[in-house]
């Protein structure tokens, strides 16, 4: 194969021009800032003030506040957070006395509000802005512009192929530029060369990811400072309300009001609960959901629905959970004298995966014993759904096959009013007394649905009345989830793009010889070396070939007066004199 090499101009080195040469055909390949600050600051506030804004808007500075962002959430996730549980916060600082203080300075206790990790959130935010800003305006600029015209030597090039051709050479470059065009390449025209450009896309998808980063960045700094989380239990045929009141615990962000609570209401039509009944996964939960029956606004029309675990039902952006089951015995409670002071369904606190439950019955007014004399009534129950003789202390299924209720009633004061909360699953015996049975033990009794237990010298009774169940519900509102969400996925195809796509110039240049025989000469170029580049060159002109096929060089064998040999092969693509290997 020929290849035609062109002098350099007056005054330059061969070398300096192909340098130049060379770094204006791989010009704007990429949207990266060039480095012109690389040898340091310059003296003075403001080159100081360009280089650390040159570094800060870097890529890897951008990496590394994304790997310290990473690193930070991890003692928020090891470490009670203050914001999330109070409580395991308060039991730490009692079990840790040395650590908890220096966890205290470090912010370790609230680390998403903490300022070093609010710094790291600012200045990656920053850094993304200051790196998107520029290289998507210079990218605009890119797609306005033309590519690049053909370098001098195209020999220097990665890709390079030449051949000889009895085409004129206008009839070879109209040729290439409708080639090329037909690959979806960017060409024009420039002198005696077709400039072609195609994988604009990679940048596309490097400007995306990024861009998606910086939405993610909002959508969780949003979805953190606005949200809510609360927990509430609901008994079968009883309702919730969506205020601040209604719940069991709650939880929201710094910039969260009462206001933006979601305006709904919804009661518990029925709980179903079914379980594995033979082989390896017996008691294994197979159905678990809840039909409710919910309205929006003050005025909303009733409508039914049913949440499963994992199937939540959203009301604009709230969504409500099925967490949690159990079940609630319906308890009657009467005075000395016959009169129902209490009667209530009374949820009672899973122990084990057969729903083996405990808590607490308390009849805080209302009450008097046989003498007339007030008192306040508290009752330990313990709960097994069902009852197998042999195995009192747990139950041997979690559905009602058999239930069993224990009763161990107390009497005296409660202490509610001593200011001091105390949980309703927990019962303070420190003022109470026990219930003597005829031989002077500790009442105690396990009752059926239906059966009563008599309280001694006429105090009254309690009955057992049935059982209904309660479900537990997490009602959790986080705005900008589904910006979170089309952030990460935006991100995930612009990753792909910027790393599967290439973007690599094409330049065919058609030229009379001296000897008036046309060379056309091609060569590519590409961000990085692959094999996608000569591959996708061979092909190229290869079609280009058949259109204007080579011409038997004089030099070569089967001309006139030299040993016969075949016709000239199509042109291979070979890498370039000078180039990189």
């Amino acid at each position: 194969m020929s290849k035609s090499t062109v002098g350099s101009a007056p005054g330059e080195t061969p070398a300096a021009s192909d340098e130049q040469d060379l770094g204006a055909a791989g010009s704007q390949l990429s949207t990266a800032p060039v480095d012109t600050l690389a040898s340091g600051p310059a003296l003075g506030l403001i080159g100081w003030a360009r280089w650390f804004w040159r570094q800060l808007t870097s890529m890897r500075v951008a990496l590394l506040l994304l790997l310290l962002l990473a690193l930070g959430a991890i003692p928020g996730s090891l470490i009670p957070q203050s914001g999330t549980d109070e409580t395991k916060v308060a039991e730490f600082r009692q079990a840790h006395g040395t650590l908890a203080p220096i966890y205290d300075r470090l912010g370790l206790f609230h680390v998403y509000s903490s300022v070093w990790f609010s710094a790291i959130y600012i200045l990656l935010f920053v850094s993304l802005i200051g790196c998107i800003v520029p290289r998507t305006w210079q990218f605009v600029g890119q797609l306005r512009s033309r590519p690049p015209g053909a370098p001098k030597r195209l020999t220097r090039l990665p890709a390079y192929t030449t051949w000889r051709t009895d085409a004129e050479p206008e009839q070879v470059r109209e040729a290439a530029l409708t080639l090329l065009r037909k690959r979806r390449f960017r060409a024009h025209l420039a002198g005696d060369a077709v400039a072609a450009e195609k994988g604009y896309l990679r940048e596309v998808g490097n400007l995306s990811f990024h861009i998606a980063l910086i939405v993610m960045l909002v959508a969780f700094a949003c979805g953190q400072l606005y949200k809510s989380e609360g927990n509430k239990l609901v008994v079968e045929g009883d309702g919730f309300s969506n205020t601040l009141t209604q719940y069991n615990d709650f939880k929201s962000g710094n910039l969260f009001s009462t206001d933006d609570l979601n305006p709904f209401s919804f009661s518990l039509d029925k709980f179903t609960g079914t379980y594995e009944t033979s082989g390896p996964n017996t008691g294994t939960a197979r159905t678990f959901q809840s039909a409710i029956t919910y309205s929006v606004g003050a005025y909303g029309k009733d409508k039914k629905a049913v949440v499963k675990v994992n199937h939540p039902l959203e009301i604009d952006d709230s969504k409500i959970y099925l967490t949690a089951h159990g079940y609630a015995p319906v308890i009657t409670v009467r005075d000395g004298k016959g009169n129902v002071v209490y009667r209530d369904a009374v949820p009672l606190l899973p122990l084990d995966s057969n729903i083996t439950s405990s808590g607490v019955i308390k009849v805080l007014d209302g009450y008097r014993d046989a003498k007339g004399v007030g008192e306040q009534l508290g009752i330990s129950a313990f709960f097994l759904p069902t009852y197998t003789k042999g195995s009192e202390a747990a139950s041997t299924f979690p559905a009602l096959r058999n239930p069993v209720l224990n009763l161990t009633p107390y009497h005296g004061d409660l202490g509610v009013n001593s200011g001091i909360p105390q949980s309703v699953y927990q019962l303070d015996k420190s003022h109470m007394k026990e219930f003597k049975d005829s031989k002077g033990a500790q009442l105690r009794d396990n009752l059926k649905p239906g059966e009563t237990m008599t309280l001694p010298n006429g105090a009254g009774s309690v009955t057992y009345e049935g059982t209904k169940e309660w479900a537990n519900f997490q009602i959790t509102q986080q705005p900008a989830s589904g910006w979170a969400l089309g952030g990460a996925i935006a991100a995930i195809f612009g990753l792909a793009g910027s790393l599967f796509l290439q973007r690599r110039r094409v330049w065919v240049r058609a030229v009379q010889g001296d000897d008036g025989v046309t060379v056309v000469e091609m060569a590519g170029l590409g961000r990085s070396e692959s094999a996608k580049v000569p591959e996708e060159l061979g092909d190229l002109a290869g079609v280009l070939y058949d259109q204007a096929p080579s011409t038997p060089d004089p030099d070569t064998p089967g001309i006139p007066g030299s040993p016969a040999s075949p016709a000239s092969p199509e042109p291979e693509v070979v890498p370039a004199e000078g180039a990189e290997k």
